[in-house]
């Protein structure tokens, strides 16, 4: 889980946008690419890794600016402390809200309007390949495994093992893996 120290800011911004184009288009061709830089998110995604690199770095000040910048244009509000892995994804960012200790690995793939929240002091860890529908809410301490899928509006306040799609309020598992 979350192994983006290994690469560059560019490498990390490169990978989050293949993998949108991948997501949205079925190929990550040129013109796809192209296709991903230009779809609400992608300002958001962007935003996130500069702000998420500032701080690694000790240039909070910059961090407050690239999450204030997000806020207000990608619509969406992204912790200064948390941390994903390559290919993150804001499919559309509008109403995201990402708690700043949340942790996750590689290949997140996030919905308009979901919350990954803390519950006295404790936040969610997410494993690699998630993905969160739409108005769904990932709130406490619990860890959300790899290959899971939460259904949209979806409240989860529990450990979601590997391979497992959880749905409903409060959230069931209803495929394990």
């Amino acid at each position: 889980m979350n192994s983006d120290n290994k690469m560059s800011l560019f490498g990390l911004i490169k990978s989050d946008i293949r993998a949108k184009a991948e997501w949205l288009y079925g190929s990550v061709s040129t013109r796809n690419i192209l296709k991903a830089l230009f779809t609400d998110g992608t300002f958001a995604m962007v935003m996130y890794r500069f702000m998420q690199a500032s701080q690694r770095i000790g240039l909070v000040p910059f961090a407050m600016i690239f999450n204030k910048l997000n806020a207000f244009f990608g619509r969406c509000i992204i912790g200064r402390g948390a941390q994903f892995g390559p290919a993150f994804v804001l499919i559309h960012s509008y109403g995201v809200v990402i708690n700043s200790s949340v942790k996750g690995g590689s290949n997140i793939k996030l919905e308009h309007a979901v919350t990954i929240g803390a519950e006295k002091d404790k936040s969610p860890a997410l494993g690699d390949n998630v993905f969160v529908g739409a108005g769904a809410k990932i709130i406490g301490g619990m860890k959300i495994g790899s290959n899971v899928k939460i259904g949209a509006n979806a409240v989860v306040i529990i450990d979601v093992p590997d391979g497992s799609t959880a749905v409903g309020i409060p959230a069931k598992i209803v495929k394990e893996g």
